[in-house]
């Protein structure tokens, strides 16, 4: 596949390898990538905006300086991404159904992000604005929330979460039993039943 262009719109990309390409500063506008291999692939200082990601893999790929806007990933494997160097202006995505691992989103804006019935597993949420976000569904095993605004916040159905009260804002997050007790245990307390 050739990317020599600086722009692609409106294009659809299916079962191709990026793995160790270099597609820094492109810009992909209403673009849809089905079963593609982005692994390694450096998206340095490059824009996605309007994109469906469904089947993709996306570990180790570099995204400094890059930038998502209203982007849907279905299905996907994003490991080992250093979300926290992307540009932060306009961020909006939806994750579905995808494997997300040992990914650090600290200090990001990402209000009103979507992760549903996802592994959120061993990823950093340090300083995170994730206010009125949704994580539904999803197992969180792992993950680390610090000093980040989880207010509003959707973790009905989320599993294997460790969230502590005490140093991350939470008013109005909403939570299932009986994995809300889990907020309990920074306090060392026994709950008997």
């Amino acid at each position: 596949m050739d990317f020599s262009l600086s722009a692609y719109n409106k294009q659809s990309f299916q079962n191709i390898s990026l793995s160790q390409y270099d597609l820094s500063d492109k810009e992909f506008s209403d673009c849809t990538f089905k079963k593609c291999d982005f692994s390694g692939c450096r998206l340095s200082s490059s824009s996605f905006i309007d994109c469906t990601f469904s089947n993709c893999n996306l570990s180790n790929i570099k995204v400094d300086n890059c930038s998502f806007q209203n982007i849907i990933f279905e299905s996907c494997k994003l490991l080992g991404i250093l979300f926290s160097v992307i540009n932060t202006f306009l961020i909006g995505w939806k994750y579905e159904k995808c494997q997300i691992a040992l990914c650090d989103f600290s200090g990001l804006d990402m209000k009103g992000s979507q992760f549903l019935e996802c592994e959120v597993r061993d990823c950093e949420f340090i300083n995170t604005d994730l206010s009125e976000s949704d994580f539904s569904g999803s197992d969180l095993l792992n993950s680390k929330f610090h000093n980040s605004n989880l207010e509003g916040v959707r973790f009905v159905g989320a599993t294997s979460y460790y969230i502590d009260p005490r140093f991350n804002k939470m008013k109005k997050a909403r939570f299932s039993y009986p994995e809300v007790l889990s907020l309990l245990g920074v306090f060392e307390i026994e709950v008997e039943y």
